[in-house]
């Protein structure tokens, strides 16, 4: 017999054991899963092809809850969703109530602004989106400086006792491009005081992995400037953040329309966050849900491990027996 580990327990199984075998032997349908041998996706074309081999490292998963394909972790907190929204650039605060609801996400970024003074009774976030059912996500959207970045967050932590907060840190109005080297003193700052940053950086690898080193719990690199709905203009260089990253990777800004959600998912990332594309849609609340499915399509797409490109065309039925 072989000794193989399997969704983390050790299992025996015959020798010359296929993994579509293995998976019968469980009664699973292979349409139905995902498989992962020594930290490599098994294309499911394969599962009848590829022999188990003795120490193999076996993951099998399906998907649960609304075909949410798996849930991820950030900063030890766990969420089902992989799409994070904004609560900017709506008509109001009911049809953001609204969008949220579609969209099936759980985390949402929130802005840090003065009371208004004048009108003290007006409607606030708060009155439409539950805190006690969403995570806050407090950002520093309109810094420009770390000294501000850090004050505003200092700032949302007394006002509702965040520490898991999002930083980013801009170079200048034009572009809306992240100053890395105020991004990277901020979030050395802010990890000494508690906080846990998820940042918003250029989509360099290098710089991805300096957050990292610095104490970030997330790299949130932007497809593309903030607001432009140009979709991810990288992948080579989102894809490396992907593979170099020991905490989660979500793309942030830049995405227009659902096909660039799928688009990041497939590439690897944990999540995606987004704010204009939904808000400005004609139809925002119908564009949430389009999100909401695109990001589960793009995370199974990963899952699955999409076949290899060929630079020529390869007939899908066989030429020999012709007519």
């Amino acid at each position: 017999m072989l000794s193989i580990t399997l969704n983390g327990e050790p299992r025996s199984v015959p020798p010359e054991t296929t993994i579509a075998e293995l998976a019968a032997e469980l009664g699973l349908d292979p349409a139905k899963i995902a498989v992962e041998r020594n930290l490599e996706i098994v294309p499911r074309s394969t599962l009848a092809e590829v022999k188990l081999e003795h120490g193999d490292q076996v993951e099998i998963v399906h998907f649960v809850g609304g075909g949410q394909a798996d849930s991820w972790t950030v900063a030890g907190r766990t969420f089902n969703s992989r799409l994070i929204v904004g609560t900017g650039k709506y008509k109001d605060f009911a049809q953001n109530a609204a969008a949220l609801e579609a969209s099936g996400a759980e985390i949402i970024t929130v802005a840090v602004r003065r009371v208004n003074i004048s009108d003290p009774k007006a409607p606030m976030l708060t009155d439409f989106i539950d805190p006690r059912k969403y995570t806050y996500l407090p950002n520093t959207a309109g810094c420009f400086t770390a000294d501000d970045a850090i004050r505003t967050l200092r700032l949302a932590r007394e006002a509702g006792g965040w520490d898991l907060v999002k930083l980013e840190v801009l170079g200048e109005a034009r572009t809306l491009y992240p100053d890395m080297r105020e991004t990277l003193k901020a979030t050395e700052v802010l990890v000494r005081e508690g906080f846990k940053p998820m940042v918003y950086c250029v989509d360099d690898p290098i710089a991805a992995k300096q957050l990292e080193e610095a104490g970030a719990v997330a790299i949130m690199p932007l497809g593309a400037p903030i607001g432009s709905g140009l979709g991810i203009q990288n992948r080579v260089t989102i894809r490396l953040i992907v593979e170099g990253a020991k905490v989660p990777v979500l793309v942030d800004a830049g995405v227009g329309t659902a096909s660039d959600a799928a688009v990041a998912m497939e590439l690897g990332c944990d999540g995606v966050l987004m704010n204009t594309a939904i808000a400005e849609a004609k139809d925002p609340v119908t564009m949430a849900k389009a999100m909401k499915l695109a990001v589960e399509s793009g995370r199974l797409a990963y899952l699955a491990g999409r076949m290899g490109r060929r630079l020529y065309a390869d007939p899908s039925s066989p030429l020999a027996g012709l007519i």
